[in-house]
């Protein structure tokens, strides 16, 4: 494979929240790197600071072609090369029309999993309200190119292309929804004629919507009646699918957590496994630490009823906890 130029340009978050979540970037901006090199200079970065556990990431990486303007960002974590280090996708929120892959949400969740030792990959995708030609479903396309970029560089990067994940907030936990349990091929936003498989071994979904009648939003546009249950993930669950983890707070406002209750019973009766942590007071658009007064998990996984609770509302180690048990550490 010839190698990739990335281009590198200004992130959203501020120098203040990148300094905050304790991210450096690897490269200046307009400055040109190859992918293969990217372990080098992480190492190289490694070596030549003196901070507690800092992530590197480079910013705006072209992978959806030379007409498209969405982008992505890499972020590559500390320690020595590895050849089979698990991955995950992050796909950001904002009712899919806005939001962004550097917003302090994504950037957070992808420092934090990076700084566990997961390469991650943040996301851009196809924006707009939903009456607009063009979005549905190549927004759900959009985030599978993600997947298949990842794969598509998973020697280069030290990634096993058997252990990716894919996770998003609010729209983003439905678009990973929709990218871990439909066809990467024949689903929604699938590409049959793709090269690089889109499949991933596990899905996190931050307070997704689920249920659009139920969210105000209406119906898929541009889809027919009869397709427009294949837009609903709750539809899409079948025992082949990946483990599942999903994270709501019970002071969301936004995204009722009766959508994740949804959400979880359709698993559960699909026999798909599933984690279910719910985080007493906390409202929308958490990270991994969120306001809140405590979390309980219920769920199945392993054919084990899942159980577990906590007086912090700090989602860190049931995050790295499910991880470790669908693509490693």
């Amino acid at each position: 494979m010839r190698p990739l130029l990335l281009l590198l340009v200004a992130a959203a978050v501020s120098a203040a929240d990148i300094s905050k979540l304790g991210i450096r970037e690897l490269a200046k901006a307009g400055e040109v790197v190859e992918v293969a090199k990217v372990p080098a200079l992480a190492a190289k970065a490694y070596a030549s600071v003196d901070s507690a556990a800092p992530v590197y990431r480079l910013s705006d990486i072209p992978f959806l072609g030379a007409d498209r303007k969405e982008k992505l960002d890499l972020y590559y974590p500390m320690g020595s090369f590895r050849a089979d280090r698990g991955a995950v996708v992050f796909i950001h929120g904002g009712g899919f029309t806005g939001g962004d892959k550097a917003e302090y949400r994504s950037a957070s969740v992808s420092a934090d999993l990076c700084r566990a030792g997961y390469v991650v990959v943040s996301c851009n995708y196809v924006l707009g309200p939903k009456d607009k030609a063009g979005v549905w479903p190549q927004n759900i396309a959009d985030c599978r190119e993600a997947v298949r970029w990842v794969r598509a560089h998973a020697k280069e990067l030290g990634v096993h292309p058997d252990k990716v994940a894919v996770a998003g907030g609010s729209a983003g936990g439905y678009l990973a929804l929709m990218v871990g349990l439909s066809d990467d091929k024949t689903g929604p936003g699938g590409d049959p004629a793709a090269k690089v498989s889109a499949k991933v071994s596990a899905v996190i979904d931050f307070y997704g919507v689920v249920n659009f009648s139920k969210h105000g939003k209406g119906l898929v546009p541009g889809a027919a009646a009869a397709e427009q249950a294949a837009y609903l993930p709750a539809n899409q669950c079948d025992p082949q699918d990946p483990p599942v983890l999903i994270l709501h707070g019970t002071a969301d406002t936004t995204v009722d957590i009766a959508q994740s209750e949804e959400m979880a019973k359709a698993l559960r009766a699909a026999k798909v496994p599933h984690e279910y942590v719910v985080v007493d007071g906390a409202p929308h658009t958490f990270d991994l630490h969120p306001k809140g007064k405590s979390w309980k998990r219920t769920g199945v996984f392993g054919g084990t009823e899942a159980a577990g609770s906590s007086d912090n509302p700090d989602l860190v180690a049931p995050t790295l906890d499910f991880l470790a048990r669908t693509i490693g550490r």
